[in-house]
């Protein structure tokens, strides 16, 4: 055989082996991304919520069913559930998981301490033992977090500047977590110089929730606030129609109460919080480490108020109230 024959059969022989190569790195460069959400899989928050994610990681080249596979499991606030969904995930083997909710992080640690994990919307990671410090993870979970606990004192503010006559507020919190504890604490601290007496209620039964509202409504000049945690957003329908019913202004923590029907909301937005989280997903994606990548806490807070529910309780909101407003449903 000539050399120009040999040289025309080498070259043939490498552009076969063209399509396999390529196809053969495209396999090694997918990646495997799990996510689960606190919330049921037909909660258009939740939704929202990872619409914001994927969106986020798209802006930063990551596309589903091409470079990326996203496995979602949908945990509805269950604890059971959670850890079932938890186990799938890992059972995946996820290059990362996303975990949205305290709830969420708890059952995939059950299940695995070496998956790297992305957070967001948790009140308190050191607290609830995920992470060793904010500044220094040290373990396989990172992201981000609601708030400092010191933030909470600002619900009674809003409180006291939305309906100047209230002297008693009811907070709706969960005392078997940290959170709930931190929270109502930071409340406390700044009751005395609003002078407003506080009083908590549980959230392990919805007829203590109930029982307790009612007697709570039949003294004057009261108001309501609830707290952020798993547990205390799952009876919120509950909540809102037991303000209305008793002509209690409440504050609340995120904005999807008020939509739902509640009057005010002052918290971190949410939907900007799993934008962030794809950026962590991101750089773990390319070798960094969680136990490397400091907790953050928002940069970006709304305040939300509704007007047709302040008018249907009969209240008047201050216009200095209003002018802070990033949102006013009418």
């Amino acid at each position: 055989m000539d050399i120009a024959r040999r040289k025309l059969l080498a070259a043939l022989a490498c552009a076969a082996a063209l399509p396999l190569a390529a196809r053969a790195q495209q396999r090694e460069q997918m990646r495997r991304i799990g996510v689960l959400m606190n919330r049921a899989a037909d909660d258009p928050t939740g939704q929202a919520r990872l619409k914001a994610f994927q969106q986020a990681l798209q802006q930063l080249g990551w596309s589903d069913g091409r470079n990326v596979q996203i496995d979602v499991r949908w945990g509805e606030n269950d604890a059971d559930r959670s850890r079932r969904y938890a186990a799938e995930l890992v059972a995946l083997a996820p290059d990362v998981i996303l975990a949205g909710g305290t709830l969420s992080v708890a059952a995939v640690q059950q299940a695995s301490r070496s998956v790297p994990i992305v957070f967001a919307s948790v009140a308190d990671p050191v607290g609830a033992g995920f992470v060793d410090s904010l500044a220094r993870p040290g373990g396989n979970a990172t992201g981000f977090m609601n708030y400092e606990y010191d933030f909470s004192g600002k619900w009674l503010e809003l409180l006291k500047q939305i309906a100047p006559r209230v002297t008693r507020a009811a907070v709706i919190r969960d005392a078997a977590i940290p959170a709930g504890i931190g929270q109502f604490s930071a409340i406390q601290a700044v009751a005395r110089s609003l002078r407003v007496e506080v009083s908590p209620i549980g959230v392990h039964d919805l007829g203590e929730i109930g029982r307790a509202v009612e007697a709570f409504a039949r003294s004057a000049n009261g108001g309501l606030i609830e707290t952020s945690s798993a547990l205390a957003s799952v009876p919120r329908d509950l909540i809102i129609t037991l303000a209305a019913r008793h002509k209690l202004p409440a504050v609340y923590t995120f904005r999807y109460m008020v939509t739902a029907g509640g009057l005010v909301s002052y918290g971190p937005d949410l939907l900007d919080q799993f934008g962030h989280a794809a950026g962590y997903v991101d750089r773990i994606l390319k070798g960094e480490k969680p136990a490397d990548l400091p907790v953050q806490a928002p940069t970006k807070y709304e305040l939300v108020i509704n007007l047709r529910t302040a008018k249907a309780i009969g209240l008047d909101v201050p216009a200095t109230v209003l002018a802070r407003a990033d949102e006013v449903i009418e």
